[in-house]
């Protein structure tokens, strides 16, 4: 443990909405401080945005710190006003990857200064979390998800198509099997320092969806909490590939939660949402009426 890191205590689930707390009396924004990414999934696209898509890596506009705060006044203040759910939980999801942002860290540090009650998390693709354990101790993080789409690299290879570590950009099978050893251990460490932590899988059929329900037991036995399984959605490499219905899903999740219990709620959230989930706000909305 770094010098001065405060000593956590293990989390709640109720605390936070995404991993079993209650939608209706917990509200969440994410803040869109992390453009750059530092892996190339085949399924990510981020050239275009439509107000009306929800998929994660999409924002209208990527804030600076000081925007981000301002936005979690505003939205904060809406929520109070309206009645019923408060916002509760900040996190940061993207665009790209929080870990690979140094403005990420200054995000939560100004958040944490402005709303010392509000709960922080994170997701990540774990490329660089190991190192950033001690960092994320210090903040305080209550919880952290982390992307995990192939546990062989044969798989790994299908699904990324770069990686990029201390200046190297490495291709391949020798890339997926470094960035699935640095997930793995980030899950571990993440669990052994308190955080709740859940593990997103972008279930693409005919490419990783034989490794779902293994990927499933190891990460339990890493202690992880949760796990998501995503539908694939077609774009990228993956652009002309039929996504998995919604009984095939239905199936498969009912099979992994036998092993590890199930983020059956997710929506596939942008970058930038805000809200109750399912219930986003019109954040373009907000911004004009606070202005």
């Amino acid at each position: 443990m770094a010098s001065g890191c405060p000593m956590m205590t293990m989390k709640t689930a109720s605390e936070h909405p995404c991993f079993g707390g209650d939608h209706s009396k917990a509200g969440r924004i994410h803040l869109p401080v992390a453009p750059g990414c530092n892996i190339k999934c085949g399924f990510c696209e981020r050239k275009f945005d439509c107000a009306n898509e929800s998929r994660p890596g999409v924002t209208s506009r990527v804030l600076t710190p000081e925007q981000a705060v301002e936005r979690v006044r505003i939205v904060k203040r809406h929520m109070e006003r309206q009645g019923g759910a408060r916002l509760k939980v900040v996190g940061i999801a993207g665009p790209g990857d929080p870990l690979a942002n140094p403005r990420t860290f200054e995000t939560f540090h100004l958040v944490r200064e402005a709303f010392p009650e509000m709960t922080l998390c994170l997701s990540t693709n774990g490329l660089r979390l190991p190192e950033m354990i001690d960092t994320l101790k210090d903040l305080d993080l209550h919880s952290l998800t982390v992307t995990i789409n192939a546990l062989t690299p044969g798989t790994g290879a299908k699904v990324y198509e770069w990686i990029k570590l201390d200046g190297r950009r490495l291709e391949g099978a020798a890339a997926a099997a470094l960035l699935l050893e640095r997930q793995l251990e980030g899950v571990r460490l993440a669990a052994a320092a308190g955080l709740l932590v859940k593990v997103n899988h972008v279930y693409i059929p005919g490419i990783n969806d034989h490794e779902t329900l293994d990927l499933a037991v190891r990460v339990r036995g890493l202690g992880a909490q949760m796990m998501n399984i995503i539908p694939v959605i077609p774009l990228g490499l993956f652009r002309a590939i039929e996504p998995p219905s919604a009984a095939l899903m239905e199936m498969v999740r009912n099979q992994a939660e036998l092993i590890l219990s199930q983020a059956r709620h997710c929506k596939q959230c942008r970058a930038d949402a805000a809200g109750i989930v399912g219930q986003d706000l019109d954040l373009d909305k907000l911004a004009l009426m606070a202005s």
